[in-house]
């Protein structure tokens, strides 16, 4: 047995009681459903706990089964991180490739847009810090990684760009990121629209016409009049990063009126 293989001695260990167990214990040859809940249970916790402090006998517990079990269908924690990430390095390879082939006219918005739409689709787990996860996980995730960022940031620079262009490219691929991680659980597609928003600014030196989406349809009782303590401070973050009330207000449910009031005096 090659002990290397295993990210930490916890799973070198358990992989060789695992190994010498009787035949009759280990777990069904083909488990989809157990391999399943098994991610879902270790994105959870990553994502409370974060990917270093979780351990393998925790993420046995909240499944239901045996270490033993977990250690079947994963042979060490960095190859679940690993079978997490997968999808999201595969749509981002998918979103550069349609980006590139949307032509020159479009592919620096089809990246943008593209990359938006493959963080919105993964926000929980980028929650985790990007880098991270892909230099945590095995093989070559974080090749494949920089290659997609780098790919993005060629097609949103354009041809030929000067260093300011590139510099400019860099920012909007990076900002895309923190927002949706900072308001992850906010309505997506008022986050989307904020997003591009503030790129479009960025870019342009113009908000996208298109960015502040219609105020949802009143409820019976209409929208909330009153904000958390955690909705009004996340409103301000929103408006120091450049949202409208309006935006603010379709993200969080609330009434224009209703942000206004919580805003510094000096807000639009």
């Amino acid at each position: 047995m090659n002990q290397s293989e295993s990210s930490n001695s916890e799973t070198n260990y358990e992989t060789a009681l695992f190994e010498t167990a009787p035949p009759e214990t280990a777990p069904p040859e083909t488990a989809p459903a157990t391999r399943e809940r098994i991610l879902r249970a270790s994105m959870e916790l990553f994502g409370v706990r974060g990917f270093h402090e979780t351990s393998l006998r925790e993420i046995a517990e909240r499944v239901g089964v045996s270490k033993a079990a977990v250690l079947y269908h994963f042979p060490g924690k960095a190859d679940i991180l690993g079978a997490l990430v997968e999808p999201m390095l595969n749509d981002l390879a998918a979103a550069m490739a349609n980006a590139a082939a949307a032509g020159p006219g479009r592919a620096r918005w089809a990246a943008i847009e593209g990359m938006l739409d493959v963080w919105l689709e993964h926000r929980y787990l980028i929650r985790l810090n990007l880098q991270d996860v892909a230099l945590a996980t095995p093989g070559p995730a974080f090749a494949r990684f920089r290659d997609a960022m780098l790919r993005a940031n060629a097609l949103v620079a354009g041809a030929d760009p000067d260093l300011a262009g590139r510099v400019r490219a860099a920012q909007a691929v990076a900002m895309l990121s923190d927002p949706v991680v900072l308001f992850a659980d906010a309505p997506v597609a008022a986050l989307r629209a904020a997003v591009l928003d503030g790129v479009h600014r960025l870019l342009d030196g113009t908000a996208e016409p298109t960015a502040e989406p219609p105020p949802p349809a009143r409820g019976r009782r209409g929208r909330p009049a009153a904000m958390s303590t955690a909705m009004i401070e996340t409103a301000r973050r929103m408006h120091a990063a450049g949202s409208s009330a309006g935006l603010i207000a379709t993200a969080l449910g609330v009434s224009r009126a209703t942000v206004y009031r919580h805003l510094p005096p000096s807000a639009p």
